[in-house]
C-alpha cells in the first residue's frame, strides 16, 4: 500500500449566514513520501480542505482514508486518538507552551499517546532536536528562543509520534525568507530521505513551486 491519504467526493457546506458550498466534489490521493502543496486564493477552500483532511472537521460528504484507515464516521474520541498517533501538525503559529522547556514541548504528544516509556520518548525527542539543529536549547523555555527555532521545535513535536502524515497550515507564513528556506529544506529532507508524507497549505509561490506536486484550488474545486 503506497497511498498515505485518499480523499473521495468531498463536499462541504457552510450555513451561516446563508448556505454556501465551499468544497465541490474534491478527490485526490497522496503517495507515501510525497511533499504536496495546496495553493489557491483566499476563499478558494484550501484551509477548509486541510481542516477536513486533518479530521478536525467531520461535517462533510464524501470519504477520507489515512494510512489505510477510513476516518470518515469515526467518533470524536477515536479521531482524537487517531490524530495523535498518525498526524503531525505544523501551523503558522508554533503553539508551543511558552513556560515549558523545548524538550517538554516536543515530548508532550508522545507522553499523551502513552505507547513508550518516558526515557524512550526523551531519547527520541533529543534525536529530533539534533536532526533539526536545536540541540543545546532543549532546557530553555520555549519563549526564550527565536521564531525560526520555535518553528523547528514545532516540527520536532509534530514528528515525535512518527506520524503517517505531517499537515502544515501556512507553516512558513510567520517566518522571514531565510527561516522559510530552512523549514522548507527540513520538509523536503523528511519527505525524500525518511519517506515522510507532507501536505502543506501555503501562500508562498516559491515554497509551492519546489514541492513534488501542487494541488491548486479555485472556488472549492481542484484545478490541477
Amino acid at each position: 500500500m503506497n497511498t498515505a491519504l485518499s480523499a473521495k467526493g468531498l463536499n462541504k457546506y457552510f450555513h451561516e449566514p446563508d448556505t454556501f458550498q465551499v468544497l465541490r466534489d474534491v478527490g485526490f490521493e497522496v503517495k507515501k513520501g510525497e511533499f504536496v502543496a495546496i495553493v489557491g486564493k483566499s476563499g478558494s477552500g484550501k484551509s477548509t480542505l486541510l481542516y477536513l483532511l486533518s479530521t478536525m472537521d467531520t461535517n462533510y460528504q464524501g470519504s477520507i482514508a489515512i494510512n489505510g484507515t477510513t476516518v470518515t464516521g469515526l467518533s470524536q474520541n477515536e479521531l482524537s486518538r487517531f490524530r495523535n498517533a498518525h498526524i503531525g501538525f505544523v501551523f503558522q503559529f508554533h503553539y508551543l507552551l511558552a513556560e515549558f522547556s523545548v524538550l517538554d514541548n516536543v515530548m508532550l504528544p508522545a507522553l499523551k499517546l502513552g505507547k513508550k516509556s518516558k526515557e524512550l520518548i526523551e531519547a527520541k525527542a533529543m534525536e529530533l532536536l539534533t536532526m533539526l539543529d536545536i540541540r543545546g536549547h532543549e532546557m530553555k523555555k520555549a519563549s526564550k528562543i527565536s521564531g525560526g527555532q520555535q518553528q523547528r521545535v514545532a516540527i520536532a513535536r509534530a514528528l515525535i509520534n512518527e506520524p503517517a502524515i505531517i499537515m502544515g497550515d501556512e507553516p512558513t507564513g510567520n517566518l522571514d525568507s531565510q527561516n522559510t528556506k530552512v523549514v522548507f529544506d527540513i520538509f523536503r529532507q523528511l519527505a525524500h530521505e525518511t519517506g515522510q508524507t507532507i501536505i502543506a497549505v501555503t501562500h508562498d509561490d516559491e515554497f509551492a513551486a519546489n514541492c513534488d506536486r501542487i494541488i491548486e484550488m479555485v472556488d472549492g474545486k481542484i484545478m490541477s
